[in-house]
């Protein structure tokens, strides 16, 4: 919904006159005054349990920021995904990743097409696929089987199969070695390749338009590596390929059996879901990949039909508004401290920014507000030693998320307990803080370096255990709240034209850089310094190489 700007609706005032009154409440005294604030804001979903109450929310707080999603339309937006409609207005497309992960019989449609019937035979494929690498069947062309799985691609196509990789690794069962390389600079490829035995190694070119100039410059590469190894007439057997357009990658030689589609429906970032993540699947096998679905369809029907009081995309959704838009945070904190959730905060980030990262609503008028916060984070125990510094005792207000499991690989074990203490000990430091008057045995120079102001707003998110099932549950979670996030300020989540311009200026660029003595007098007559300085500079050192 966009009709009137967002920061004059009645709702949106009340709610600055709420936060006005609540300024000066801490947290402490949230906490004080009602014993069971823990049982009133958390919730439990499955092995989910999601803890908001180290936020700085009342009753009232709820109730106002639910009546804004209210009259935001959060209930008609969220309907209108189910239904297949047109969420991303400036491209005319549904916004259908949902559609990914039905293991039902039912129809989804978009416009007059039920998408489903294309999705069950893809993902039929892609088991079939997989299986046939992993037990040995399918063979590169001296013979061997595929050991090695090596994914070429970058953005969407690139962090969340790296993510779902990492998190689906089972010890317990046989594993493939999977590599991503997404750098342009030829080292990265170099450095996966060193060591891979090519007659053993099964290469995923992933790109929705199969033109993306990093991804199939290194595809051309990787092309190159196995011609030198095993001839001419290898790559097209040790190539399988994940595109919007396969008729492309069947031109680039790749065979047509091993080409997986990808449809317009499906933004970079929402597509792990997909084929997109083949080469998770070759390494991990298709079971996990299966539960991974799972997960996330059981929080897709969550979030379809619970009330938005209790619906665990929308609290966040609300609350993550509360503190960007009416705290004045800036940023937030991804901090799972899983091992295997390491790569989640870098999918996080790619999902957030990139959907709500925009400064003007669908209808094209500005937001007034800060859409999307600055996405950071890592893993937590490292992050405590790094940055942690900052969101306890420095001047700005950063939320976090931290994400943990309530039982490790291993089950019950000493290492949990200490990990689990720090997770509850953090969030209750930047919670809590700890006042000068605590500090009767330091001295008064010291004391001010030692204050903890508290009152920062944290979550937290316990799954029960580390499985592909919890993981897609978690991932999906995210993709939801930014979904109701975009609705409450208006913006389109599923576009992103941000990223183009510096793609079409780089294009532009190529020819100086190669030398064109025309293009080169062409960037210095267009006046800008810089550029024209930094690409001689560029000529310059590659004259000496050469």
């Amino acid at each position: 919904m966009t009709g009137h700007p967002l920061t004059t609706l009645p709702e949106w005032k009340a709610l600055e006159s709420h936060a006005a009154a609540q300024n000066a409440v801490h947290m402490r005294d949230l906490f004080a005054n009602d014993p069971d604030r823990f049982s009133r804001f958390s919730f439990k979903y499955g092995p989910l349990l999601v803890d908001y109450s180290k936020n700085r929310v009342t009753p009232e707080t709820m109730a106002l920021l639910l009546e804004l999603a209210d009259v935001r339309g959060v209930d008609a937006g969220r309907a209108a995904m189910f239904s297949g409609a047109i969420l991303n207005s400036t491209e005319n497309r549904a916004a259908l990743h949902i559609a990914l992960r039905k293991r039902d019989d039912k129809a989804l449609y978009a416009g007059d097409t039920d998408v489903m019937a294309d999705v069950r035979t893809v993902r039929d494929r892609i088991k079939s696929f997989a299986d046939s690498v992993r037990s040995g069947a399918r063979k590169g062309s001296t013979g061997k089987a595929f050991r090695h799985i090596v994914n070429i691609g970058i953005g969407g196509s690139h962090i969340g199969p790296m993510f779902a990789a990492d998190a689906l690794r089972n010890a317990k069962a046989p594993e493939l070695t999977v590599d991503f390389v997404s750098n342009l600079d030829a080292a990265h490829l170099k450095d996966v390749l060193e060591g891979l035995d090519p007659a053993a190694t099964l290469f995923v070119i992933c790109s929705k338009t199969f033109t993306t100039s990093e991804t199939m410059s290194n595809a051309a590469q990787a092309c190159a590596w196995l011609v030198a190894s095993l001839g001419e007439r290898a790559p097209s057997a040790h190539m399988a390929a994940v595109s919007a357009e396969t008729e492309k990658a069947v031109a680039f030689g790749v065979p047509e059996e091993c080409v997986f589609p990808i449809w317009d429906w499906v933004g970079g970032r929402y597509s792990l879901w997909s084929a997109v993540s083949l080469a998770a699947i070759l390494a991990r096998g298709f079971e996990a990949f299966d539960q991974l679905l799972a997960g996330a369809e059981a929080m897709d029907g969550h979030f379809e039909t619970a009330p938005l009081d209790q619906n665990l995309p929308v609290l966040l959704a609300m609350i993550g508004i509360w503190n960007a838009d009416f705290l004045g945070a800036p940023a937030m904190a991804v901090l799972p401290y899983d091992h295997r959730l390491r790569l989640f905060p870098a999918h996080v980030q790619q999902l957030d920014m990139e959907s709500n990262g925009k400064g003007v609503m669908r209808d094209g008028a500005p937001v007034g507000t800060d859409a999307g916060p600055i996405v950071f984070g890592g893993g937590g125990s490292d992050s405590q030693h790094s940055f942690f510094q900052l969101l306890h005792q420095g001047p700005r207000h950063i939320p976090c998320d931290f994400i943990a499991a309530l039982s490790g690989v291993n089950g019950p074990d000493k290492n949990r307990d200490i990990l689990l203490s720090n997770v509850f000990g953090q969030t209750e430091a930047l919670a809590l803080g700890r006042a000068a008057e605590d500090l009767a045995d330091i001295s008064d120079a010291l004391k001010p370096h030692k204050v903890f102001p508290g009152n920062r707003s944290s979550n937290t998110l316990l799954l029960d255990e580390i499985t592909p099932y919890t993981v897609g549950m978690l991932t999906a979670l995210y993709e939801h709240k930014v979904f109701v996030q975009s609705l409450v300020w208006g913006v389109n989540a599923f576009d992103q034209w941000g990223v183009e311009l510096g793609k079409e200026l780089a294009k532009k660029l190529e020819p100086a850089l190669n030398g064109d003595a025309s293009a080169v007098r062409a960037l210095e007559d267009a006046g800008n310094s810089s550029t024209s300085g930094l690409v001689a500079a560029y000529l310059e050192a590659k004259g000496r190489k050469s």
